[in-house]
């Protein structure tokens, strides 16, 4: 096994852990700016308020892109597998 195999599959498992994590991460940070101006405007300085936002909006992405991200997965893993023969021979 080479250098070159080696670095792209450290670069592929790489870019769909991203393409998975993404869409949560996002969710997470939209939710949090919003609640963090909506404390600013109201002055309320609560630090436990942006928690439940946050996981009502995790739950809500992982019901409508679970499907999809759970299928990157499989697709990578199928890949993965199925190239084992070449890279080890």
């Amino acid at each position: 096994m080479s250098q070159d195999v080696v670095i792209n599959l450290v670069m592929q498992t790489i870019t769909v852990a991203m393409k998975v994590a993404l869409p949560l991460l996002l969710a997470g940070l939209v939710v949090g700016l919003l609640v963090s101006i909506f404390q600013a405007v109201t002055q309320i300085q609560e630090m436990t308020l942006t928690f439940i936002p946050k996981i009502l909006a995790a739950i809500v992405v992982m019901i409508v892109a679970g499907p999809w991200m759970l299928n990157q997965i499989i697709t990578y893993t199928q890949q993965l597998w199925q190239g084992i023969p070449g890279i080890v021979s």
